[in-house]
């Protein structure tokens, strides 16, 4: 159910290892996956790494996306699938230069994107130091892409001895603070609590 327009085109699909559980009361979906298009030497990624699937705490009226700011080829061909979608900007020049916002609800979108959603995605900048994170929302469907590109779950050869703090700690350390950026991704479209 994520929004075609967050990843550049593709046809072929692979996925890896999978979790789904609760975190701070709120179920989600864990996935290594690869997107990409053709085969052999005309093979093009459009995404590899860790999509994490999670229900919003408010649905958004439509389909927003922050993706990293298209080359021309990836344009035209994300064109293709975004013919109703409209682009908008943060207001903020450093996350506009990197990523493109897309919605088909630029009423609902506007106070998300130069809200929220940008605080969002310039703490995630910060906190994954791989590649640029990329966030939708369609409904009540929020999408986490964290980009990355070599097995995240990936432990050493069966010949070599697990040891905790150089294999395990660092993975579970990552799943951490993915988990508590969806966290934080699916409160985007929150209605601020009132008191009193």
């Amino acid at each position: 159910r994520m929004p075609r327009e967050t990843v550049a085109a593709f046809s072929r699909q692979s996925f890896d290892d999978v979790i789904s559980g609760r975190y701070e009361d709120f179920p989600f979906e864990l996935y290594e996956a690869k997107l990409w298009e053709g085969s052999g030497k005309s093979e093009t990624t459009a995404f590899k790494g860790v999509i994490v699937a999670f229900e919003t705490i408010e649905p958004f009226p439509g389909t927003l996306v922050a993706a990293r700011k298209a080359g021309k080829v990836t344009h035209f061909f994300r064109g293709m699938f975004a013919s109703k979608m409209q682009e908008l900007s943060s207001g903020v020049d450093d996350l506009d230069d990197t990523y493109e916002f897309r919605t088909d609800n630029v009423e609902a979108a506007r106070p998300l994107v130069t809200g929220r959603m940008a605080q969002a995605l310039a703490w995630l900048r910060e906190t994954w130091p791989y590649d640029q994170a990329r966030v939708a929302l369609s409904g009540s469907d929020g999408f986490l892409l964290m980009p990355r590109s070599k097995n995240f779950f990936e432990l050493p050869d069966i010949s070599q001895p697990i040891d905790y703090n150089a294999h395990v700690a660092p993975m579970i350390t990552d799943l951490g603070a993915m988990l508590a950026t969806a966290a934080l991704v699916r409160k985007i479209g929150a209605r601020d609590e009132v008191s009193g």
